[in-house]
């Protein structure tokens, strides 16, 4: 065992390090669930000792936009809608990723590629298509839509039932085919 002991602690016989490990992980190896922002918080910590200067830019670009909502209506924000504003950045990012390929500018493309893919890390597991093509299908009996114009109506439905789980742009795309 290490001489320092904040450097390490037996926890039900194991040895756990504390720079391998937040206090996100430690927890969730307890069984306590924390919010979606105290984990990206304490992820800005980790990325600050670990000295890694894209995650570090990231995760603050995250919080930034949070606590620039939170700002603006005044209100603490709850997972769902920390959720929509990683899912707003990361359109920004394909965007962006998009842009910069047309210009040729590869350096910028690997820059934002390595951010999208940070912000991929906070979103809920991602749903198959078949999982996808289900719900579309389900939401469709479920509100007898037929046409085009129906399909704000069965977009609601399921924005609110897949959000953060699957693109929505694929959703939709799936949903006009079926229509």
């Amino acid at each position: 065992m290490p001489s320092n002991p904040l450097k390490a602690k037996p926890i039900a016989g194991f040895l756990i390090l504390s720079h391998l490990l937040t206090l996100a992980g430690f927890l969730k190896l307890l069984g306590v669930e924390m919010n979606l922002k105290q984990n990206i918080q304490d992820d800005m910590k980790a990325a600050i000792r670990a000295k890694e200067s894209v995650r570090l830019e990231t995760i603050r670009m995250v919080l930034a936009a949070i606590k620039q909502k939170e700002i603006d209506e005044r209100i603490e924000l709850d997972d769902s809608m920390v959720l929509a504003i990683i899912e707003k950045l990361l359109k920004q990012h394909r965007d962006s990723i998009e842009q910069f390929q047309k210009a040729g500018r590869d350096d910028l493309v690997a820059r934002e590629s390595d951010e999208l893919a940070l912000l991929k890390a906070y979103l809920p597991e991602q749903l198959s298509a078949a999982e996808v093509e289900q719900a579309v299908t389900a939401a469709l009996a479920l509100h007898g839509a037929t046409s085009l114009r129906e399909m704000g109506k069965v977009m609601a439905v399921l924005k609110s039932e897949l959000a953060g789980r699957v693109d929505m742009a694929v959703v939709s795309a799936l949903l006009k085919a079926k229509l």
